[in-house]
């Protein structure tokens, strides 16, 4: 993939603060950008994205982590009680990706926290309707997300002022998002991704909560790494295991600064094993995504490019390993970046109609292949 390609996927989730965009967004006299006009009215405005140039944050020191899901009684009692008549578990596929009703998740206890990880780690992404979440302060939403990990502080996305931690989606409903934005220059608004996968400790239990949207349209993809894994014979799985891959955050940062945007964190690049083992489930999963995957190390570029570009298109172009969200008002997905990918799709067009949305972000362990094996070999670093 080129540089410039690869610039052009970064800044899907980058906003471009010069030119048009202008007239949507506005800096005040300390250069805190935010939005203008019309945008500013908004269903639940403490949750507008704002970008501070002052705000800067040391690089990420690393952290003892301990999955929840290992806690967890594999009955999970507490997350579906059997008192609970409301309860309805459905599967969107048969091996990938289960919708819940008749569940609050602002009402679990530790212990149903517990059992969530596991659920998830389990199915990989789950969908609850009719979610309170959205209406609860973000200081409890917070201290809710850290159940699952440290809040994790995305190096340049938008976040609810004062609240770093907290990542934002937001599209303008004053413009053609999918005309002006996407289709401009590309054929496609889709970038299969996990989250902020550059991380040393890239996040694992991740939750998504609709603010607004538009009336159709707006749906998440989701990929499971994990079957796609299974899907390979025994000899190619045999000649991946022991390859690492570098993940960057560098054309992100870039991409953010050229846009008029903010950097909070120097951008940085980490070296993960290709193939991943679950800390809960111990099962392996492919650990690669378009977005932020470099080139595997040890390899000559068109070696690493024919292994990851075919990986790319497993994920891209198996549609029976996929599962696709729609959002309605009161929706919270929570999937496990540790055994999926994800894409949103902008396929709406038109003035009117915003995507709003925010996102909990804990992270998890240091990815590695074997658990029988340290995750902290100096090789790595």
């Amino acid at each position: 993939m080129s540089t410039t390609q690869i610039q052009s996927i970064q800044s899907i989730d980058a906003s471009s603060f010069h030119g048009d965009k202008a007239k949507i967004y506005s800096r005040d006299a300390n250069g805190l950008l935010g939005l203008a006009g019309e945008d500013t009215d908004a269903a639940y405005p403490h949750f507008l994205p704002v970008w501070d140039p002052n705000e800067h944050y040391e690089p990420l020191t690393e952290i003892e982590f301990s999955d929840p899901g290992l806690r967890a009684d594999p009955a999970l009692p507490n997350l579906f009680s059997k008192l609970n008549t409301d309860l309805r578990v459905k599967s969107l596929t048969p091996k990938f990706g289960t919708e819940v009703s008749g569940v609050q998740l602002s009402e679990l206890t530790s212990e149903g926290k517990d059992e969530l990880a596991l659920f998830v780690a389990q199915h990989g992404v789950v969908v609850f309707r009719e979610q309170d979440l959205r209406d609860k302060p973000i200081d409890w939403l917070l201290e809710y997300s850290s159940h699952f990990g440290r809040n994790h502080i995305h190096p340049t996305s938008g976040a609810p002022r004062g609240h770093p931690e907290i990542h934002l989606v937001y599209r303008s409903k004053t413009e053609d998002a999918a005309e002006n934005t996407f289709f401009k220059d590309h054929v496609s608004s889709v970038a299969w991704h996990s989250d902020v996968t550059y991380e040393k400790q890239p996040p694992g239990t991740t939750f998504l909560a609709i603010l607004d949207g538009p009336e159709s349209g707006g749906d998440t993809i989701f990929a499971d790494t994990e079957e796609a894994f299974n899907r390979l014979s025994e000899t190619f799985r045999q000649r991946l295991l022991g390859l690492e891959v570098l993940h960057s955050g560098v054309a992100q940062a870039d991409a953010s600064r050229n846009a008029g945007g903010v950097v909070r964190r120097e951008p940085v690049e980490n070296f993960h094993p290709l193939i991943r083992e679950h800390p809960v489930t111990k099962k392996k999963a492919l650990y690669v995504n378009q977005q932020f995957s470099r080139y595997i190390k040890g390899l000559k570029r068109e070696e690493s490019d024919a292994i990851l570009g075919f990986l790319y298109d497993l994920l891209a172009k198996s549609a029976d390993i996929q599962v696709r969200v729609s959002w309605e008002s009161g929706t919270v997905v929570v999937w496990d970046n540790r055994r999926s990918v994800h894409s949103a799709l902008v396929d709406w067009s038109g003035a009117g109609s915003s995507r709003h949305a925010f996102r909990l972000t804990p992270q998890a362990e240091r990815p590695y292949e074997d658990a029988t094996v340290s995750c902290r070999d100096i090789s790595r670093d």
